[in-house]
């Protein structure tokens, strides 16, 4: 088998410092406010609610959760 682990590992390095083809940046430092990720994960989760029709399935989850923590 021909070794491909050094030129991965040197293509991740490349990426990381750079970013995506430079379009991000350099690597995230640090770790993101759990409010800064609901922000950014909320309207993708309201558009597949809409556009899959998962509103039913999602209020069903969510009257279950709240019956197991006793609500």
């Amino acid at each position: 088998m021909a070794d491909t682990a050094s030129r991965t590992t040197a293509f991740r390095t490349r990426i990381g410092r750079a970013g995506l083809f430079g379009l991000f940046g350099g690597p995230a430092t640090g770790r993101r406010h759990p409010l800064v990720a609901t922000a950014m994960v909320l309207p993708l989760a309201a558009l597949l609610v809409v556009v899959f029709g998962g509103w039913d399935a999602m209020v069903t989850q969510a009257s279950s959760v709240g019956v197991m923590l006793g609500r």
